[in-house]
């Protein structure tokens, strides 16, 4: 297949990976060249070489310090370049000699352009539904020119109202490259990820205290205010802020860890952290909202539908009960990235083997 794929533009499509978008299309990007595809990554200007990027966006006003665009924080100035670089790449993506658009920019142009081109495309819906994206859906479905799939049933469910159908393929990780550990040898429960309000950090801290337990929080600051006004204030002997870590390093903390505690405060449409909790073989205690009811099951965590701590410390003292090989299982099976590459690369297969010539 020669695969046209578009990249959400606000960071570099590189490692280390800002967020799960990123790694989502680095890893799909990479793979799909590795099977013999032929790719091009329309991206920004930074993003890896190896990945056959098209340059669509400079990043020369890319700061390398806050990790954003323009450090006047001039959002229309960003917005007005987005827009630009991707209404000149789909003015002109129809002679690039691609079978398929695999669109993963969560804009509302791709969407809206989709109407006037020859080639088919499948857009993916990595966030619940976004006001612009809504707009631009409600014109397409008219011609019904775009595939449509979600991350997990519970963000397809999000969209419902606002599409015909759409399609659930989970994300996934390299199992391979997470380390199993059949017996932990920590005495402490681990949370990572960024330290942000949507992630509750503060939320797994009251609850592994209430637990009795130690945790290791591993993960940079991407909200200054609230960890100086909620996370701070419960620091003690029994809270290990670690910071950010390498892989290696985050394997062998969250292999060694009594279980996971993931603590979303929105409905998240995914969560890579699930994926690489289980495959280090750590069970999960949790906060049951966006994806993490279908992820995890009884053999593998332990869940609660409140906010409450005390809760969830309940939850915690399940979960490092369970057999550490179950989840690692649930790994391999239901969330390794080779069935997702699989399931994707069937999906282009029988989307470009079902396409339509557009209506004149």
């Amino acid at each position: 297949m020669n695969i046209g794929i578009i990249a959400h533009l606000k960071h570099p499509i590189r490692k280390p990976y800002m967020g799960g978008l990123e790694a989502f299309t680095y890893e799909i990007t990479k793979r799909l060249i590795m099977r013999g595809h032929d790719v091009t990554l329309y991206a920004s200007e930074l993003s890896d070489p190896s990945l056959n990027v098209k340059v669509i966006l400079s990043d020369l006003d890319y700061d390398r310090e806050t990790f954003s665009r323009f450090r006047s924080h001039e959002m229309s100035e960003d917005f007005i370049s987005t827009h630009h670089a991707y209404l000149e790449l789909m003015q002109d993506i129809d002679g690039n000699g691609h079978d398929i658009i695999f669109n993963n920019s969560l804009n509302y142009v791709p969407v809206t352009m989709s109407t006037i081109l020859e080639t088919p495309m499948i857009t993916v819906l990595h966030t619940p539904p976004i006001f612009e994206m809504k707009r631009a859906m409600a014109h397409e479905r008219k011609s019904g020119r775009i595939r449509y799939v979600s991350v997990s049933r519970s963000n397809a469910k999000a969209w419902q109202p606002y599409l015909n159908d759409c399609e659930v393929i989970w994300n996934g990780v390299d199992v391979t490259q997470w380390k199993f550990y059949p017996e932990q040898k920590g005495d402490y429960v681990i949370w990572f990820g960024r330290i942000h309000p949507d992630k509750g950090t503060h939320l797994a801290i009251q609850a592994a205290k209430s637990a009795g337990v130690k945790v290791k929080v591993a993960g940079t600051i991407a909200d200054s205010h609230y960890y100086h006004t909620y996370v701070e204030p419960l620091l003690s002997d029994n809270v290990e802020m670690l910071g950010n870590c390498t892989h290696e390093e985050l394997n062998e903390l969250i292999g060694n860890a009594k279980c996971s505690v993931i603590t979303p405060c929105w409905e998240e449409p995914f969560g890579l952290v699930v994926a690489e909790s289980l495959a280090c073989g750590t069970p999960v205690a949790g906060i049951a909202k966006g994806a993490l009811p279908y992820l995890i099951d009884d053999s593998c965590g332990s869940l609660t539908q409140s906010n409450d701590p005390e809760e969830l410390a309940l939850c915690i003292k399940k979960a490092i009960t369970l057999n550490r090989t179950e989840s690692r299982k649930r790994a391999e099976e239901s969330l390794n990235i080779e069935g997702m590459i699989d399931a994707y690369e069937a999906l282009l297969l029988d989307t470009i083997a079902n396409s339509m010539p557009r209506a004149v």
